[in-house]
This record gives C-alpha cells, structure tokens and sequence, in this order.
C-alpha cells in the first residue's frame, strides 16, 4: 500500500533547490553558503551588496576584501557597471545595501525615487583620451578627435562618463562623430585596449588601471567636465548596518588612500 507524503516532505526539497539556485548570480564575488544573515551588526556574519560605477571596480574590490577581512563571516558582493543602468535596477527593485554613483545625476534617480538618503560625495574623476601605445592615429589633443580617419569610442551620452564626454567637446566647441556608443567606460575603454579604435575619451583612473596598455593624454576642457562621485546606503538596504559600515570604509582615511592611489581626486 502506497503512503501519501505529507506536504512539508515535498515542499522541503523544492525550497532547497530554489535557495540554491538563488546564490548563482552574477554579481562577484561569490557567496558563501552561510553568508545570508541580514541583521549583522558590529562585523557579524553577514552579506552586503554594493551597486558601483563600473570606474571603481578595481579600488572596490580592493575595498571589499579589506572588509571582508575586518568582519569575519562577511561577503561583499558587488554588481559594477553603468550608473545610469544600475540607478535604474535599484528603482525598479533590485536588492542592494549600497549604492556608489560615478555623477549626481544617476544618484538622483535612486534619491528622488526616496531609495537613498544623505549621499556623501567621496572622490572626483576627470577625463584623458585613451589611446593604444603605439599611437598609430598620432592623436595628440581634443581636437585631433573631430578628424573623419580617426576612430573614436565614447560612452553613451546617458552614463556619467558620456555626459562628461558631451561637456568637454562642448566647453572646446568641438563635434566628434564615434563609430561606437559604448554603456560603461570599461567598455570603451576595451575598444581601445584591443586596437578597435585609435581614440576614447575615459576616465583618468581606466587609463591607471590599465596597467600600460594604453596611453592617457591630458586636456584643458577636462577640468570643465570633472564627474563627483555621491555614495549613499539605501533606504531598503537588506543589511543596512554593514552597508554602513562599507560606506564608513569608504569614506575613512584607509579608503581615501586606496582611491587616490588610483588617481581619484579628493572632493
């Protein structure tokens, strides 16, 4: 005789598959297994996610390892990429603990949407055009951009990095035609590491980060399009005392010198 399982029996291994399919996300790095609790205080076990501007991935990670190390048990998991694009996940409902934007713009999609408070301007970056090492297009100033035989990459206008592009060209009364819109500056930035293009205009700190594959050349009209940086916890943060505590991390004299190193400016 067959004996009917009681639902808890069934419904046990169905909530245990779905949990562990919950923890496959892209987001870096990855999640231990007991690493959910939400309600750490004081360096307790716990996860924090940090929505970031895809120009702090290097000086984040490094962050985020120097908090992991500070709370035992804890995992910073971070999301990097557009901050236009991240703005809008997080209005529309992505869960995040912290949000560090790459303008005051894209933070105040998140503020006006009352999914952060207080954000707290941190660094300043401004622009150098990237080219190969070996030049091949001779690019020397802002104004070498506008020629038709040089390749030019540009992030979209609607990301931080794209919006500081716009204002330079601008403020030097100069039109530059891309052949490519990227979303994020380490996009744009890829273009040029891999020869696609003979020119971008990137972050000062991409250039850094790219450890000698590209040249940076300066430019005035930079200094008329520097982008401040606003990080804030937000309102619905899953693990709102560790999101704090990352942001204090930050924003500490110990954060300060890890991003100027990487040639941040100090606000």
């Amino acid at each position: 005789m067959s004996r009917r399982l009681p639902r808890w029996a069934i419904a046990l291994p169905v909530a245990l598959a779905l949990a562990g399919l919950s923890g496959c996300g892209s987001g870096e790095p990855a999640a231990t297994p007991d690493a959910g609790s939400s309600s750490a205080a004081g360096g307790g076990a716990g996860e924090v996610t940090v929505f970031a501007a895809a120009s702090l991935t290097g000086t984040f990670t490094e962050l985020g390892k120097t908090f992991e190390a500070a709370h035992p048990g804890t995992t910073v998991r971070f999301n990097f990429g557009s901050s236009a694009t991240l703005a809008q996940q997080i209005v529309q409902g992505a869960p995040a603990d912290v949000f560090a934007a790459a303008s005051p713009a894209t933070m105040k999609t998140v503020t006006d949407a009352s999914l952060a408070a207080s954000p707290v301007t941190f660094v300043r970056n401004k622009l150098q055009i990237a080219v190969p090492k070996d030049n091949p297009a001779e690019v020397d100033e802002l104004k070498d951009l506008t020629d038709a035989k040089v390749k030019v990459a540009l992030c979209a206008e609607q990301v931080p990095c794209g919006a500081a592009a716009v204002k330079a060209l601008d403020a030097a009364g100069l039109k530059v035609t891309p052949v490519t819109l990227e979303q994020d500056v380490k996009a744009t930035l890829t273009k040029v590491e891999l020869g696609e293009v003979d020119a971008a205009l990137v972050y000062r700190t991409d250039v850094i980060a790219s450890a000698g594959k590209v040249t940076g050349i300066e430019f005035p009209e930079a200094d008329q399009a520097i982008n401040d940086y606003p990080i804030a916890t937000l309102a619905k943060a899953p693990a709102g005392d560790l999101a704090g505590q990352f942001v204090d991390l930050v924003l500490s004299q110990q954060g300060k010198d890890v991003l100027t190193k990487a040639g941040f400016e100090a606000p």
